[in-house]
């Protein structure tokens, strides 16, 4: 028995959500399932990696692209209510089926598929494309929706641990040395404005100084934020910081930190995450996919 496409599981999973009520993900999955008639052995079918069933997979990104374009929301981790424009879609009577280019009319969907392809902005379709361009484009729409969701669960976490978070991924990125040894000043420094103290170096010739911001993501740091920040600096007689928050920078945030002379970092909520990413903090691999191509001169007599 095959199972039908992601696209073919949206239409279905907003309905089942039409009494606008919480519903758990683990329990889409078999409903989903009874909706298709799909039989035990479909519904045991894994991806060829062998980690996850397929039909996990594919419901789980009629629910990722539903939710982008706004039309379920995450009420907590896994659990899910229609929204308001997801309930006009069911009352629609020239609307019976969903797929990806009926939910580009949506700002947010959009604005997600944009950032996740924001260096392909070419305008040909599928067809058109190589599998190595389908690759590409498809890696960016996997690490745009990890990168979201590690944003969501940090927003979650406690400053405390966000505070360990940014030590972990600062030594992953080379500075400090261990963990232990870049962990001792983070989070008890706490006067005059910084948060932290973390050597650039194993030996400590210089140090960094953080200030560490966990606010909504939707926020905006603005410039007297940065500049109360280069006061603390000035006031430590230190050359260097970093400002990491999971919101964003204003532009003047950003003007001001590249004219003054103090080396001031400015790290927002994607490039934090996008840094999580690359360096393997808070994240496990789950595949790994290697292209090759024909070596010429093994062949050359």
């Amino acid at each position: 028995m095959t199972i039908p496409g992601y696209q073919d599981f949206m239409y279905p999973f907003l309905q089942q959500l039409k009494d606008s009520k919480e519903h758990r993900l683990q329990d889409l999955y078999r409903d989903l399932a009874d909706y298709f008639n799909l039989d035990e052995e479909a519904m045991a079918e894994t991806l060829p990696n062998g980690k996850q069933t397929v039909l996990v997979n594919r419901v789980g990104w009629a629910r990722t692209y539903l939710s982008k374009a706004g039309l379920i929301k995450v009420v907590r981790r896994a659990v899910f209510v229609i929204t308001d424009e997801g309930l006009n879609i069911l009352k629609d009577p020239n609307v019976n089926q969903l797929n990806r280019k009926f939910l580009t009319r949506y700002a947010s969907f959009n604005e997600f598929i944009n950032q996740a392809n924001k260096d392909n902005n070419d305008e040909k379709n599928a067809e058109q494309k190589t599998p190595l361009e389908l690759m590409d484009e498809n890696f960016h729409i996997l690490k745009k929706d990890l990168e979201d969701a590690l944003l969501e669960k940090i927003l979650d976490c406690s400053p405390a641990f966000f505070e360990r978070l940014i030590v972990q991924l600062l030594v992953a990125m080379g500075y400090g040395g261990s963990v232990q040894d870049a962990g001792e000043a983070i989070g008890k420094s706490g006067d005059e404005g910084i948060d932290g103290i973390i050597k650039e170096d194993i030996l400590g010739l210089e140090m960094i100084y953080l200030q560490a911001k966990r606010w909504r993501k939707e926020g905006s740091i603005g410039r007297p934020e940065i500049q109360s920040f280069v006061g603390s600096l000035v006031g430590k007689q230190a050359a260097k910081g970093i400002f990491i928050t999971t919101a964003k920078f204003s532009q003047t945030a950003y003007d001001y930190a590249q004219s003054i002379d103090k080396r001031v970092i400015l790290i927002d909520g994607a490039q934090l995450t996008d840094l999580m990413f690359k360096f393997n903090v808070g994240t496990t691999e789950e595949e790994v996919f290697v292209t090759k191509r024909l070596d010429l001169d093994f062949f050359e007599e």
